[in-house]
């Protein structure tokens, strides 16, 4: 076995494969997302009421933004900085509430993507392509089973962590106490809004963003020999806490600033900032401490506006 590059937890020795698979419905991550979003296209706009849509708006930014895309993604998946275990205990669960899956799955699955398309080739599963809808029915309602996958294996710390395995058995539920505050408060509609509507259109907003981001759109850097480049989407910059300047993190995967240009907005970076400024971040990884990659090249005329991309361009 073999320990991939930019992953911790895949170990791929020569029989894995990332190409052979069979794609097939998951019929809990199925009725998950389609019960959400039924409700919410039938119900949501019956029970609209500015305070129900104010709650759904908080409650995804400060999911989206300190959950999955801090806490989730930069803290949990790529360990781009350090933090208090509290406080990385309070964004990942934030980032469970975002309704995607468990801290376990989603670190499963972002690495076994990873993994694949950084390979000469993969399956069309992991490139988002096929088409607009049929990559939203496999991305929302399928799961690839490959015939010879490479192994998947938790660093020490997190095998061991009780409350996070106890997050990944009860994923689904932890949306019930909020289910319960907000039909308290404000009745039908905050439960609506503020549950179904808000997961339905997180989690679905989350699929449209790597769709395109693996597909089209701005780049800066090219990794050679990979079956799929990332792009920068910008349109979505900013509702996606940063999270669509994908060619960036494809580029620098271990990097927490993802916005790396003027203009690039990055809300998880400035959360990021203000916690290192409170004393709770620190060993905050940026480009400019990463290895040398041999395989990533600047785009010709490209990344010029930004120190951190010309010295990185320099050195290559």
């Amino acid at each position: 076995m073999q320990l991939v590059p930019g992953s911790e937890r895949i170990l791929a020795g020569p029989e894995a494969d990332p190409v052979s698979g069979r794609i097939r419905w998951a019929p809990a991550k199925s009725l998950w997302i389609g019960s959400m979003t039924l409700v919410a296209l039938l119900l949501g706009p019956i029970c609209f009421t500015p305070g129900a849509f104010l709650l759904f708006i908080g409650a995804s930014g400060v999911t989206l933004c300190a959950g999955h895309s801090v806490g989730m993604h930069r803290r949990l998946i790529h360990n781009s900085f350090q933090c208090p275990l509290w406080l990385e205990y309070v964004c990942v669960y934030l980032g469970v509430l975002v309704g995607m899956a468990g801290p376990i799955g989603m670190i499963r699955i972002h690495d076994m993507r990873d993994w694949a398309q950084r390979q000469p080739a993969c399956h069309d599963f992991f490139g988002h392509r096929g088409g607009f809808w049929c990559d939203a029915w496999r991305q929302l309602h399928c799961v690839l089973a490959l015939e010879a996958p490479p192994l998947f294996e938790l660093e020490r710390r997190l095998a061991r962590d009780r409350f996070y395995f106890w997050l990944e058995r009860s994923w689904m539920c932890q949306q019930l106490p909020w289910a319960g505050l907000f039909f308290a408060v404000g009745g039908l509609p905050w439960l609506v809004w503020g549950i179904c509507a808000r997961v339905s259109i997180c989690v679905t907003g989350h699929w449209l963003v790597g769709h395109f981001a693996h597909r089209e759109g701005g780049q800066t850097w090219l990794v050679d020999g990979a079956a799929v480049q990332g792009f920068d989407v910008r349109i979505a910059g900013l509702i996606s806490m940063g999270e669509s300047w994908h060619n960036n993190h494809h580029a620098f995967p271990g990097s927490a600033r993802l916005g790396l240009e003027p203009g690039q907005s990055d809300l998880g970076w400035l959360l990021i900032r203000i916690f290192a400024r409170a004393g709770l971040a620190w060993s905050i990884v940026t480009p400019a401490e990463l290895p040398f990659r041999p395989a990533l090249r600047r785009v010709a005329g490209q990344g010029g506006g930004c120190p951190i991309l010309g010295r990185l361009a320099a050195r290559r």
